[in-house]
């Protein structure tokens, strides 16, 4: 009866003008995100790259025992994830000796980076990061009203102290670093982010990104048990554990963050099937040491390949490495480019003056192959 009684609109023309009641805030962002991804880029060229280097994914794959788990979890998609993340958990707290009440899980890094950024920020909190740094934290930033306050590299290395110093001026509630450091794939030492922390403002928070962790030269990381209530670190099984496609990332952090985490994050973001695989690929500790020595074998190769094209490959504690084109940001640009045209997916840091480099992820000899094939003639087209 009431249905017979709704009386319908007419349709509207394409004149009518309609005023969507987005916030102040979302209506004044861009529409971009912070990364131009290899498959929009293979759209754009009509044809798909024949070395895909440049997102920093494991190309030597994911544990064999990850992609059974995750084959055998398939199955049971129909079922919602458990939104506890329980094995995954504890998995995580034998591996680290951590109790599960300082663990978080969340969509990858990048998800939680979203959290924090959502948990510490409000309209125009100060949020300090180094300039060129990875972009999705300030994305999040901007994305929840924050104001950024970027300090530049010093050399290719983030500068902690100037870190510190711009958060205690500006009354800053979160900093950003990354140890070892994306885009340069430089890092420092335990004792320096150890100092760092000890150094912080009492009203501010370290977001400590370890995606790199198993790459690090021993020494860089603190130890796991590492209890501080203004640190959280942040690690993924996307880069050593070749699980990009998954979205799986933890925070290790105090207690109280990571219950604090629970009144925000998406009970359901991590899937099954992904919890499943995650967990999976923690136990298989003979797959990760395979994956570093050959990680660690690529990036030599790399850099050699670097080096017979007249260009500079520089120290790298990641799974990729960062080569100094030898000019300035529109000369990278260009090889960049020129290497796109090759069939080669690389990327490069945004800012100057590390934007003078492009960065090469490690990958099997296949991938290689094509790019000793063609990085010296690029080289020669970007001059």
């Amino acid at each position: 009866m009431w249905a017979s009684r709704v009386r319908l609109k007419p349709k509207r023309t394409a004149t009518d003008l309609t005023v969507l009641p987005f916030t102040e805030l979302v209506a004044g962002l861009p529409a971009t995100v912070p990364f131009v991804g290899p498959e929009t880029q293979e759209r754009g060229r009509g044809a798909t790259f024949d070395a895909r280097l440049g997102a920093n994914e494991s190309a030597f794959g994911p544990s064999p025992q990850a992609v059974a788990a995750m084959t055998a979890a398939a199955a049971d998609v129909w079922q919602y994830a458990d939104p506890e993340n329980h094995d995954l958990k504890v998995a995580l707290s034998t591996s680290l000796s951590v109790p599960t009440e300082r663990l978080s899980i969340g969509e990858g890094i990048d998800g939680l980076l979203g959290l924090i950024v959502r948990m510490f920020c409000q309209d125009r909190t100060p949020v300090v990061a180094s300039a060129g740094s990875y972009p999705t934290f300030q994305y999040h930033v901007t994305g929840f009203g924050g104001r950024l306050v970027l300090v530049p590299y010093r050399g290719d290395y983030e500068d902690p102290e100037a870190l510190v110093s711009a958060a205690a001026d500006t009354g800053a509630a979160l900093i950003y670093i990354a140890n070892p450091d994306n885009p340069m794939g430089s890092w420092h030492s335990a004792e320096t982010v150890k100092a760092m922390v000890e150094a912080l403002p009492p009203t501010c928070l370290l977001c400590l990104d370890e995606a790199y962790c198993e790459f690090a030269p021993s020494g860089t990381l603190l130890p796991a048990d590492f209890d501080h209530p203004q640190l959280i670190r942040l690690r993924t099984f996307s880069k050593a554990h070749g699980m990009a496609g998954a979205r799986v990332g933890y925070a290790l952090t105090s207690a109280p963050i990571a219950t604090a985490f629970n009144k925000v994050r998406n009970h359901f973001g991590v899937n099954k099937v992904a919890q499943a695989g995650a967990t999976a690929a923690l136990a298989d500790t003979a797959h990760l040491s395979v994956v570093l020595s050959a990680t660690q074998t690529a990036k030599d190769r790399i850099g050699a390949i670097a080096e017979a094209a007249g260009l500079k490959p520089l120290p790298s504690a990641t799974n990729f490495v960062t080569i100094d084109a030898g000019g300035n940001g529109d000369r990278a640009r260009r090889l960049v480019g020129a290497l796109s045209e090759r069939g080669i997916f690389v990327r490069m840091p945004f800012v100057a003056p590390q934007d003078r480099c492009i960065r090469i992820t490690a990958a099997p000899d296949d991938a290689l192959d094509v790019l000793e094939e063609r990085l010296a003639d690029a080289v020669t087209a970007s001059q």
